[in-house]
């Protein structure tokens, strides 16, 4: 069975058995707190994941509540049976569609799906948690911080002066950013508002904890501003669909991984039209062809 591993005083570790090219070595379960606690980010439909969270729980100990970062299928469906185990409430920022920018709305209402990770469409929290909002469970203050980017209803939770990152900062690799779920302008922005925080450590959905905070966020600003930069100097030889782009830009990367790289140059296609630097031809979907305007 997943063993829970102690990481600090009132911090508990249990990794989910759902290792994937898209989850590493799997999910990261939190356990926050002691007598009344919290379990973050619960993890994929597992009945043997469910059992592990249960037995990591002391005699005394009760569910108080079960938050959730995002709604993606390898983070949040265990949370409704860990809810009716225990009956503590769901805490999250909305459903699947929540958080969403209005071009990125419009691109949902005409046929364009995410990918990846895979959306957990019957993900429905008890309570809503706006940014910025601090809430208590047992003797442990948590504040939520909106971070859309891997995905609309994306939340972190700040601790201790340390940071719960989910899928948006990891130390293992970048994350996916696949529209309309994922939007990279948001994924920018958001992760300015985590590079401000000043966290002391990072607690990542995936892989390890990360020490140190600036640095990792401020390479992942470089990995993005640098792929970004490279779809334009494609671009400057002319028109360019998202397949050309991929199999020009991503030469080292395995082909099976393709179609995620894929989605990750449409987000930042989608940012470029934004920004004025690229035109799509209709409008900015998988099968447009893009050009550059500077």
């Amino acid at each position: 069975m997943e063993r829970a591993t102690q990481i600090e005083p009132g911090l508990r570790l249990i990794r989910a058995n759902n290792p994937s090219a898209m989850t590493g070595a799997g999910t990261n379960s939190y356990i926050i707190g002691s007598g009344q606690v919290c379990v973050l980010d619960p993890g994929p439909a597992d009945p043997q994941h469910l059992r592990a969270i249960m037995a990591a729980l002391q005699p005394d100990e009760q569910v108080a509540a079960i938050l959730v970062t995002h709604s993606h299928l390898d983070h949040s469906p265990l949370a409704r049976e860990l809810a009716d185990a225990t009956g503590a409430p769901v805490l999250g920022f909305g459903d699947s569609a929540s958080g969403r920018s209005d071009l990125m709305a419009d691109l949902a209402a005409q046929g364009v799906a995410g990918g990846g990770e895979g959306v957990d469409a019957d993900f429905r929290p008890d309570r809503l948690l706006g940014d910025q909002e601090e809430f208590g469970v047992g003797e442990e203050s948590l504040r939520a911080i909106w971070t859309p980017g891997h995905m609309g209803n994306h939340l972190c939770f700040a601790w201790r002066g340390a940071v719960f990152t989910g899928d948006h900062v990891m130390g293992w690799a970048s994350s996916l950013i696949s529209p309309p779920d994922g939007d990279l302008g948001a994924y920018m922005r958001s992760l300015e508002k985590l590079r401000d925080e000043g966290a002391r450590a990072l607690y990542p959905g995936h892989g390890a904890p990360i020490p140190d905070a600036a640095a990792r966020i401020a390479e992942l600003a470089a990995h993005r501003q640098a792929r970004s930069a490279a779809i334009l100097a494609q671009l400057a030889h002319g028109p360019a669909g998202i397949a050309e782009l991929v199999a020009a830009i991503y030469t080292d990367t395995p082909a099976e991984l393709h179609p995620a790289a894929a989605r990750n140059v449409h987000a930042h296609l989608i940012d470029l039209c934004e920004r004025g630097l690229v035109a799509a031809d209709p409008l900015p979907a998988p099968s447009a062809r893009y050009r550059r305007l500077s």
